[in-house]
């Protein structure tokens, strides 16, 4: 068994069950008004052993240090907005829950930005009853992250550590600590099933590099962090893949180097901005290659433009031919993007990221193929627009 990422106790952990607010429903976990459900507790003769991962050379820790000592820089985050105006009894409000972690002692957390999308009124929970105002010091819809900040002691708050998502690995032993269903601070334990996943973030864009996990994660998780052996944040918790929306093994969180890169500027500024180049694209299999006699191996085929974005500016053009090839649906005859910045295009995520590495009014030199001819192209990024499409 691997010593860096097993298990010396396999399954999930429940460490907390304190019913906060009611029942949760949705992904943003919306909570009914009606009274809290009755809490029953079970015994048992004598304690099993507590789940742990195994030691490692990197110092990796049992699921129940992890828990103990993250657990208090984990929150419960209630959003309250505005959802209908009647005529009789005024604004009808609903609200929703979902997880926040604490950042550093300066009071920001982290959340979700569904989790608090047009709140009109946050707070947040620690543990018990005790409730605290906090206010959006910014968001970013395109990652599905947002920053909030309460006013609170310094020695009052437990900040999490941040880790490194490029260093993660499949088959690594995960933790995550969240409010699922508005049980509160609840843990539950897998491994690291995928990486280099892609999700749809809420305004439509994709959200790429996402860390995909066996952990159990339901509604009320959204925002929580999912932790490595050593304690650190790999992840936020964001999307379950499920038909039923409860946890079937498929969990999807933001990589925590996009959340350092956003919390960054958000601080900053309160604000992110991403750029931008304006293309649908296709990457090129070999079979696609052989199939329709392309003058490359590898790049990524422009399949289309957006009218004004910077790609249009630069006479960027899109393909306008059709074709089926092994079973999927291929838009060639446009630009084919071989090089960027001098690096090797391999995908469209490696093109994404290189792009998202960058800031509007960055340039950025593409290297074209168009049929038999080759060309350079210098662009200029603009500032994404806030869905895609322009």
């Amino acid at each position: 068994m691997d010593t860096g990422s097993g298990w010396a106790r396999m399954g999930s952990l429940v460490l907390a069950a304190l019913l906060g607010g009611g029942a949760a429903v949705g992904i943003g976990a919306a909570i009914d008004g009606g009274e809290d459900p009755e809490t029953v507790i079970s015994t048992v003769a004598s304690d099993p052993p507590a789940a742990s991962f195994e030691a490692s050379a990197t110092g990796g820790r049992s699921v129940q240090q992890i828990y103990e000592e993250a657990g208090p820089g984990v929150l419960q985050v209630t959003s309250t907005s505005v959802v209908t105006e009647n005529p009789f009894f005024g604004p009808q409000s609903a609200s929703s829950l979902g997880s926040g972690f604490v950042v550093d002692r300066d009071g920001y957390i982290v959340t979700n930005y569904h989790v608090i999308e047009d709140a009109q009124e946050i707070e947040v929970n620690f543990s018990g009853d005790d409730r605290v105002p906090a206010r959006i010091v910014g968001s970013d819809p395109s990652t599905d992250l947002a920053v909030l900040k309460i006013d609170a002691q310094t020695r009052a708050l437990t900040p999490l550590p941040l880790g490194n998502s490029d260093t993660v690995a499949v088959g690594d032993a995960v933790v995550a600590i969240g409010n699922p269903f508005g049980l509160e601070r609840s843990a539950t334990a897998g491994i690291v099933s995928a990486l280099q996943r892609n999700i749809v973030a809420p305004n439509g864009y994709t959200i790429d590099k996402v860390i995909q996990t066996d952990a159990p994660i339901n509604r009320g998780n959204s925002g929580g962090p999912l932790l490595n052996a050593n304690g650190e944040v790999i992840g936020v918790n964001s999307q379950i893949e499920s038909e039923t929306g409860g946890n079937v093994g498929i969990g999807f969180a933001v990589p925590v180097n996009t959340v350092r890169e956003v919390v960054s500027q958000i601080k900053k500024t309160g604000k992110v901005e991403h750029a931008w180049l304006g293309i649908e694209m296709q990457e090129i299999t070999e079979e696609l290659a052989d199939t329709i006699n392309l003058p490359v191996r590898e790049g990524v085929m422009i399949v289309g433009v957006v009218e004004g974005s910077p790609a249009d500016e630069a006479g960027l053009q899109g393909g306008s031919e059709q074709m089926i090839v092994g079973g999927r649906s291929y838009v060639f005859g446009g630009d084919i993007i071989t090089h960027a910045d001098g690096q090797a295009v391999t995908s469209h995520d490696k093109l994404r990221t290189m792009i998202m590495a960058k800031e509007p009014g960055d340039s950025m030199v593409l290297e074209i193929q168009q049929a038999d001819s080759q060309r350079t192209v210098n662009v200029t990024l603009g500032q994404q627009p806030a869905q895609p499409g322009g």
